[in-house]
């Protein structure tokens, strides 16, 4: 690899968000480099990530995504400068659409038009990061509100005190063509999922180029985050088995998120290749067969994304991931021993 890859994971935050945030002190000093904390329609990420800001001392900080619609844009800018400020500068800012069932069905808010509020929610942030007198008129922010709208007294403000960084990374979260070309455009890294590493040039080679076209230099380079499940263990048997893990995981994404013809998981799997698996796997599920939508799910689609076996095993997946471009490994262990499996794999990483 020319450059270390970093690692990273996701908490699991399950009903007991504070036991998955006390284990952070113990993966920064196993190796991670970045701790994701997700949102969703849970706990908020927010207030969970300025304790780890508090409970780490180097490990990169990322809420996992931010949904778009459930702030303001400039909301978003002012949370993420002040999460930069309490981590000393180790806050990366995760973007995402979500899906309509989460958007209109806990936030209340329609889901439209995620592409030009995501280009329109960068280019504000940056400039509140920058601290210039915000003044923004697109198509769906207009700040401060034009006239004849609201008292009229609105007029362009700056943020109060210099952030600690005038530029916080901006990772996006996306899957379609047009939202991925749009990251590689505009966003310092990429976060995809379902990514197998040996297919994913085929389904999303042609967006990222066109957008890299379009990409300023002085973004650098796209970083990539992309990984699975992972364990090591030289037992095939136990490989297997912990595979089988990720089968509810993947039956619920690629069945149970949105509907027949609306769902972005359903279509990657698909332009993978599995096309009839995967809408078998929607077919059963939302048919309330959950089991065989288990069932169904291709064990090639559940080995592509997992990274357990052994070590000789996970050394030829970590050169697969840095072909396909991928900088950030990023991983949920599932292994008897977490802390001991994230130990060995930064050696594994450095030794490659």
């Amino acid at each position: 690899m020319a450059t270390r890859l970093q690692l990273a994971t996701v908490l699991q935050l399950g009903p007991s968000p504070r036991r998955s945030l006390d284990a952070a002190a113990a993966l920064e000093a196993a190796g991670i480099d970045l701790i994701g904390v997700p949102e969703a329609y849970g706990v908020d990420a927010v207030s969970l990530l300025g304790y780890l800001a508090a409970r780490t001392e180097r490990v990169l900080l990322a809420a996992s995504i931010l949904p778009i619609y459930s702030r303001t844009p400039t909301l978003i800018a002012m949370t993420a400068a002040g999460l930069d400020e309490v981590s000393d500068g180790r806050f990366v800012l995760g973007l995402g659409a979500s899906g309509p069932q989460v958007v209109e069905g806990w936030h209340g808010v329609a889901y439209d038009a995620p592409l030009g509020r995501t280009r329109e929610i960068v280019e504000i942030c940056r400039a509140v990061w920058r601290r210039e007198r915000l003044v923004h008129q697109g198509r769906h922010y207009q700040i401060p509100l034009p006239d004849g709208l609201g008292t009229g007294l609105g007029k362009p403000l700056k943020l109060i005190a210099p952030p600690v960084r005038s530029r916080i990374p901006i990772h996006v979260a996306a899957l379609g063509d047009k939202n991925i070309a749009l990251t590689a455009e505009i966003a310092d890294g990429w976060l995809p999922f379902l990514f197998v590493p040996e297919r994913a040039d085929g389904v999303w080679g042609e967006a990222l180029a066109r957008g890299r076209e379009r990409r300023a230099a002085d973004l650098g380079p796209l970083q990539i985050s992309a990984g699975g499940p992972f364990a090591i263990t030289e037992s095939a048997d136990e490989a297997r088995r912990l595979r089988e893990l990720s089968r509810p995981r993947l039956a619920l994404y690629v069945g149970g998120m949105g509907s027949v013809g609306a769902n972005f998981y359903n279509d990657v799997v698909c332009r993978y290749g599995f096309t009839d698996a995967a809408l078998e796997v929607q077919r059963r599920y939302l048919g309330g067969d959950k089991a065989g939508a288990e069932q169904a799910v291709p064990a090639d689609l559940v080995e592509g994304i997992s990274l357990i076996g052994s070590e000789s095993y996970l050394c030829d997946r970590l050169q697969a991931y840095a072909a396909s471009g991928v900088t950030t490994l990023q991983i949920s262990t599932v292994g008897a021993d977490p802390i001991g499996d994230v130990r060995r794999l930064r050696e594994l990483v450095e030794s490659i």
